[in-house]
């Protein structure tokens, strides 16, 4: 397993990518698909651009690992008028990342995170760390969950860019994924059963997930997490792991609070076990880190944590990379005890 750090923006600066280096990191994941090169102009990344972006970030001993296709907005959710455009910019866009030999793509949804049924608060964590918290019993004036019909108008979409997006996936020899629901609330697209609905419509070996350990446990608790790795990690059906570890989750305390790696519910080490058992190699993402004192980051006063991607400045972060380099050591000791036994 490798390292990948999340960052939201083509523009990084040789700055940070030396940091990323000296931190041991080994892969950027680029996390906004309006970010790339070409996308602004032709609705689409310019294979050219994308190519030397690449060579950039190898200059460096990185290499980039999941990027993100142009976003598939509300207007191609509601089969407005022009909405067939986006579908064909994120289908050229597949075609050019393949091209440039970039392994995973992911597809973002609107819709697949509604509708919002909890109310963010900024928690408070070990030492004052600051993270973000949901909570239901905190909610006034929810709103009302979609009829049936409206779920189903959703997935027949949802089906339609898929039935365009795999052949293309396949012919581009790159692994096409989506992120669970976060936050997973009940009748999220991506949570509780439509996840799995993800791979039952689309068997191909192509498809997959950004799996997220964190969304997760804020559905189900760290036995949901274990048992979903075995069931997609078995499948081979896990392309990327956002590690993230939470405090609660909304089935059992009606709220759940984000926190460090080693300080929430979730036993890091058993979660990377599970995965090497199921014989997982892609890259481990730290997201979603707590603010420690000496952070310059802007936290967002909606959602009460970070920006989702790294930050130079983020002394959290460099804390998290340190703490799964050395779960791996761990992992590493486990497995020549093993042999030796």
């Amino acid at each position: 397993m490798k390292i990948s750090i999340t960052i939201n923006t083509c523009d990084f600066t040789d700055s940070e990518l030396t940091q990323l280096c000296q931190l041991g990191v080994d892969c950027i994941d680029l996390g906004k698909g309006s970010s790339f090169p070409g996308v602004k102009e032709q609705g689409y990344p310019d294979l050219d651009r994308v190519l030397a972006l690449r060579k950039r970030v190898r200059s460096f001993g990185l290499d980039i690992n999941r990027v993100t296709l142009p976003d598939l907005s509300e207007r191609f959710i509601n089969d407005a008028p022009g909405s067939e455009k986006e579908l064909e910019h994120a289908v050229l866009a597949v075609k050019v990342f393949g091209e440039a030999g970039l392994p995973i793509v992911r597809q973002r949804f609107a819709g697949d995170t509604a509708p919002v049924l909890t109310t963010g608060y900024r928690a408070y964590q070990r030492g004052g760390a600051i993270a973000r918290g949901e909570s239901l019993g905190l909610m006034r004036g929810a709103p009302a969950i979609p009829a049936l019909e409206e779920g189903e108008a959703w997935w027949s979409r949802f089906r339609a860019a898929f039935g365009a997006l795999v052949p293309a996936a396949e012919d581009a020899g790159v692994k096409l994924t989506v992120h669970p629901s976060d936050t997973p609330n009940h009748h999220t697209a991506f949570g509780g059963l439509g996840l799995r609905r993800v791979i039952d419509a689309f068997p191909s070996s192509h498809v997959g997930y950004v799996y997220c350990v964190g969304t997760r446990a804020e559905e189900g608790g760290s036995s949901l997490v274990l048992n979903e790795i075995e069931y997609y990690g078995r499948m081979q059906r896990i392309f990327l792991v956002h590690l993230r570890n939470v405090r609660g989750s909304l089935p059992t305390a009606g709220a759940f609070e984000e926190a460090l790696l080693d300080d929430g519910d979730l036993n890091m080490y058993k979660i990377l076990l599970a995965l090497r058992k199921v014989g997982y190699s892609g890259c481990i993402n730290p997201d979603h880190i707590p603010q420690l004192a000496g952070d310059r980051v802007d936290l967002d006063p909606n959602w009460a944590h970070s920006a989702i991607g790294w930050t130079p400045s983020g002394i959290g972060w460099a804390y998290s990379i340190g703490y799964i380099k050395a779960l791996f050591a761990a992992l590493a000791q486990f497995e020549g005890r093993r042999r030796l036994d």
